[in-house]
């Protein structure tokens, strides 16, 4: 397997990552502990979980099969922070000085680790001073409990803004950034990735087949399958602005791509998003063994020039058809460091 650069940290990570959100959730830990080791056996070193997802779960579940397979030391193990894990405490959440450490002291029990390699803020924190998140980070760099820092779902110059308040306060910055990207929303491309290439931040997209609306198993005039996201879009107003007729369109027009190359629709998303300028390693986040199978078979696809150029007539570049990408655009809403 090629191993790619990690923003310009100097570490490799594989083209495609393990997403651990399942875990505990939708995947029983025995089925989880499966994933990891098929996803380890077949050249997968990076894997990313959160504290929130399933209120810790998902991490106690990566951390023992971690365990078990003693494969802790050649993994690059990526978790966040800032999700809700108490509903009686208001502290429970957020960006603070004192969320953060309390936070990173949890994950590490839970991963049963000393130290995470990629500690990121989940969400950008408007009501909170940018430099008490980064302050807070830099000390956990400095303890060695957190070796680089990175966000999630922040716009371009909410990362930009970063980087200058860490330069100007001698601390360690933000070296990747997590947004949502795939062929239905690639609004990214207009900002996100021209300045991540600039300044050296490494991408790892998150839900690159768009929540499995890029699997091929919505059809135009069928009704989705039982126990699928989008089966019961009324149940999830924001799920139902998503599932829209462009989709079926630009899957209708996936399908004789993939076929000419002998692989499913969610393979050449995949291949897709991975081959994409800028990106470094989309998140995958399957539920069982054979989903996995199928988005390791992306690997093996290759995406040409000729096919670049009939997705972009499906869905333009920078354009967007089903609303994932929801950063904030407009003027600065991180309150000014001091």
């Amino acid at each position: 397997m090629e191993y790619r650069d990690f923003g310009r940290t100097g570490m490799k990570v594989s083209p495609l990552c393990l997403g651990c959100w399942n875990f505990g959730e939708r995947t029983t830990p025995q089925d989880s502990y499966a994933i990891v080791d098929r996803a380890l056996d077949a050249g997968l070193n990076f894997l990313d979980t959160a504290n929130v997802y399933g209120r810790g779960r998902s991490e106690e579940i990566t951390g023992e099969a971690l365990k078990r397979n003693g494969s802790r030391s050649r993994i690059v193990l990526a978790t966040k922070f800032h999700g809700r894990m108490n509903d009686e405490d208001p502290n429970a959440a957020g960006s603070s000085r004192r969320h953060i450490i309390e936070q990173c002291e949890a994950s590490l029990r839970r991963l049963q680790t000393d130290y995470i390699d990629i500690y990121q803020i989940h969400r950008p924190r408007p009501d909170v001073a940018i430099d008490e998140t980064l302050r807070a980070l830099d000390d956990l760099v400095r303890a060695g409990k957190v070796r680089y820092l990175g966000s999630s779902t922040f716009a371009a110059w909410q990362v930009v803004e970063s980087l200058w308040v860490a330069k100007e306060l001698g601390l360690n910055r933000f070296v990747s950034e997590q947004p949502p990207y795939h062929i239905l929303d690639r609004r990214i491309e207009r900002g996100l990735v021209p300045m991540a290439l600039t300044y050296g931040i490494g991408l790892i997209p998150w839900s690159p087949l768009a929540g499995g609306l890029l699997t091929g198993k919505y059809k135009r005039g069928q009704a989705a399958p039982e126990g699928a996201r989008f089966a019961r879009p009324e149940d999830e107003p924001r799920e139902s602005r998503r599932l829209n007729d462009s989709v079926y369109r630009v899957n209708e027009g996936l399908l004789p791509l993939a076929e000419a190359k002998g692989c499913t629709i969610s393979q050449l998303a995949l291949a897709w998003c991975a081959q994409q300028p800028g990106i470094t390693s989309p998140i995958l986040g399957p539920r069982t063994v054979g989903q996995l199978e199928d988005n390791l078979g992306a690997l093996e696809v290759t995406v040409t020039d000729e096919d670049r150029r009939r997705i972009d007539e499906l869905v333009p570049p920078g354009r967007m058809v089903s609303p994932f990408y929801e950063a904030d655009f407009g003027p600065s809403r991180h309150r000014a460091f001091v």
